[in-house]
């Protein structure tokens, strides 16, 4: 996607409402999140400020509206896991299929490499035959953008009275040097991060 009105920023507090609204569809009308109820404005705040911490959390704006977000998280919080972290992504419902979501993973691959993190990780619900609440476009998405799948769990996840399996796939984008790199958290490449990015336009 590039459109002259999409703007890519970091995160903040003041975002939570938004954001919330945004993924309120995917608690209440979808399988891809195992959340039953959806979170508080305030606790939306709490994970913002968890998650910055470390990783970037970007926002992408259309026409200056919040259309979507997608942020690094800790894979597993033991040190040696410094070199790992989770992949999410929600965007507004309608706006899926135009290219916005793989931008918005690009350049968190792109905040990945600058942090000497290593690995990619993705935890995808599933379900063999897609139904009203669980399509397969993550599942198509992920293998697009290079993730294989390393892992299937079955029937792990219950909502809207049905069973639900859980996959895990990952993306290597580098190499594995001993000894291991320096973990960067975002704080100290964020800077030369959103400055090359706003000069591509974003």
């Amino acid at each position: 996607m590039k459109e002259s009105n999409l703007k890519i920023r970091q995160a903040v507090p003041e975002d939570a409402q938004a954001l919330v609204k945004i993924y309120s569809y995917y608690v209440k009308e979808t399988a891809i999140t195992f959340e039953y109820t959806v979170p508080s404005v305030s606790e939306f705040k709490t994970r913002i400020n968890k998650i910055s911490t470390n990783y970037p959390y970007l926002v992408a704006l259309l026409n200056n509206k919040i259309v979507g977000y997608a942020y690094l998280s800790a894979f597993h919080p033991r040190a040696a896991y410094h070199w790992s972290a989770e992949v999410s992504i929600y965007l507004e419902n309608g706006l899926q299929h135009h290219g916005l979501g793989s931008l918005l993973y690009q350049l968190l691959e792109k905040s990945a490499y600058a942090q000497n993190i290593l690995n990619l990780n993705a935890c995808i619900s599933f379900l063999e035959n897609a139904d009203e609440h669980l399509p397969l476009t993550s599942i198509y998405f992920h293998k697009k953008m290079g993730y294989l799948q390393t892992a299937h769990f079955h029937e792990c996840g219950y909502k809207f009275s049905k069973w639900y399996d859980m996959i895990w796939a990952e993306k290597h984008i580098s190499s594995h040097p001993i000894p291991a790199p320096v973990f960067y958290p975002f704080s100290k490449i964020s800077n030369s991060f959103f400055q090359e990015l706003n000069a591509t336009g974003y």
